[in-house]
């Protein structure tokens, strides 16, 4: 087995130790909210009738509130959250807000290759509504359509960049997607690392993630809709004879015509879906802000998000007040699909994290980073969201995002709201929308299959991208695990 680029230029220890030193645990995101933008909601301590009950106060529930008041101003729509708005995924991801609904069109044309022309249409219309909405509807969640940059860290990741950037070509898409060599890739964004790219110019934005979620708050409660925090729901009713839905908690219930279910990474309040995700750890490190100078010394002055190609990735991006979020590469999965806090804190994850961001940009040495986080991401076996109804059509749901729910979320939204809605078009009619992906299986089986898993995607970046036997057959079976 060969060695990656991390492993053959590690910084410095004292470079690593003198970065770390400060870093407290704490979202940075959450931290860097306006004033009264958090909490401060009440309860749900009584029963409500509505014609709509969204359980998740995240981007997809958020969006599915807003939305569904824009469809009907008139409708009485209800929002439960179990904790404080966008204080998980939503509030603590890395801003990355792509168009694309597939996690990319290489997973796109594996599954639903017919339909990959519609999709890339329909996941652009969706970015260009995010990006609008931030006029349309008075929001400021710090949106900047930079595009995204894709380096080559290792030598056989070119020609994977010249494939994808050629087939761009073929479509009528070389002025969006622009293929870097050496030189041309550097003087855009200084890494040693970096031996070409391919940067996308219209298929990401950036975004304040917890900025989002907060400023989608205000614009659903300035709609009509009521929201209630720290309301976990236990359980979902459908009695048989009213055509009802309700979403019961410790203290109180919604009695609604249809309900939905926005709860992502937590365990479903559907038994079909107890299996259909798995909580994945993700990890970042956020810098402090960079000066003057440091930002001279790394260029990066068209501010794209960056994402590297190999199995084990990292993203990294520029924060409005110059920080570097940089997070990625382990993505932990612990026995038995649980969600803790405890899960958050993994000191040897941030020393990788930290090593690999001085390979990036070694002349950043000095720099120390701020923050460090962590959050679980909802993943599912075709890496990209699942949609469907339940309860005699009174009850929608998606989920399984696997890290690309910034954008999609929205998309899924719409989604639901016209499967509830028994509408006939293009997104209902999509196959994606259409067909389940297949479930994890039950654990033991699950932490040893995911496990495995790791361990062969890791080989690969070790062997030049090769996979072994194990990952060629979850490929031909349509499986797999990501972050």
């Amino acid at each position: 087995m060969g060695t990656t680029v991390f492993e053959r230029r590690r910084p410095p220890a004292s470079v690593v130790e003198h970065a770390l030193k400060p870093t407290r645990q704490a979202v940075f995101w959450l931290e860097d909210l306006p004033e009264g933008a958090v909490g401060g909601r009440p309860k749900l301590t009584r029963t409500i009738v509505a014609d709509l009950v969204v359980v998740g106060g995240g981007y997809t529930g958020l969006w599915s509130a807003v939305l569904a008041k824009r469809r009907n101003p008139g409708a009485r729509v209800v929002l439960v959250e179990a904790k404080s708005i966008g204080w998980a995924a939503s509030g603590r991801n890395g801003g990355f807000c792509e168009s694309s609904l597939t996690h990319g069109d290489e997973n796109g044309m594996a599954r639903w290759p017919d339909e990959m022309p519609l999709l890339h249409r329909l996941g652009l219309e969706n970015l260009d509504a995010i990006e609008a909405s931030e006029a349309e509807l008075g929001m400021d969640f710090h949106f900047e359509r930079t595009g995204q940059l894709a380096p080559a860290i290792e030598e056989h990741q070119l020609e994977w960049l010249r494939e994808w950037a050629d087939e761009a070509a073929a479509r009528g898409e070389g002025d969006e997607v622009v293929y870097l060599d050496e030189h041309e890739v550097q003087a855009s964004v200084a890494s040693p690392t970096y031996l070409g790219g391919v940067w996308e110019k219209r298929t990401n934005g950036m975004v304040h993630p917890a900025r989002l979620a907060s400023e989608l708050a205000r614009v659903a409660e300035e709609l009509g809709v009521e929201v209630f925090e720290h309301s976990p729901v236990k359980r979902l009713e459908t009695p048989g004879s009213t055509g009802a839905v309700s979403v019961v908690t410790e203290h109180g219930r919604v009695d609604a015509t249809h309900a939905v279910l926005g709860t992502n990474v937590f365990p479903s309040l559907l038994k079909r879906n107890r299996l259909m995700t798995v909580p994945v750890y993700d990890y970042v490190l956020m810098t402090e802000p960079l000066s003057e100078q440091q930002l001279e010394s790394i260029g990066w002055r068209d501010r794209q998000g960056i994402g590297d190609m190999a199995n084990q990735f990292h993203y990294y991006r520029l924060s409005k007040d110059n920080r570097i979020l940089f997070g990625g590469y382990d993505a932990i999965y612990h026995y038995g699909r649980r969600v803790r806090s405890g899960y958050e804190r993994r000191p040897e994850t941030w020393n990788t994290l930290a090593n690999h961001f001085f390979t990036t940009f070694p002349q950043l040495e000095g720099l120390q980073f701020s923050h460090q986080w962590a959050g679980a991401i909802d993943t599912s076996t075709q890496f990209t969201a699942f949609f469907g109804t339940a309860r005699d059509h009174r009850v929608a749901y998606a989920a399984g995002f696997t890290g690309l729910g910034v954008g999609s979320t929205r998309f899924a939204a719409e989604t639901m709201l016209d499967l509830l809605e028994r509408r006939d078009n293009e997104r209902t009619q999509l196959e994606m929308v259409r067909k389940r992906p297949l479930p994890f299986p039950p654990e033991p089986a699950a932490s040893i299959g995911i496990n495995a898993t790791r361990w062969s995607l890791d080989r690969a970046d070790h062997n030049r991208g090769k996979r072994n036997v194990l990952l060629k057959t979850l490929d031909a079976l349509g499986l797999g695990f990501d972050s």
